[in-house]
């Protein structure tokens, strides 16, 4: 998972320094609503610019 806390986490399991958080990684399985309908996406010529 990008876009964490790595220092805070870091800190809160590795007090001590002696390792250092990288990634998180999900683990377990999905809750009984965990599955819905995508939303609706940008098309490419909505987002893409060619310059």
């Amino acid at each position: 998972m990008a876009g964490f806390d790595a220092a805070g986490v870091t800190a809160e399991l590795f007090p001590d320094g002696r390792h250092q958080a990288l990634l998180l990684l999900n683990v377990g399985r999905p809750g009984a609503a965990a599955w819905s309908e995508r939303l609706p996406r940008l098309s490419t010529e909505e987002v893409v610019w060619t310059v």
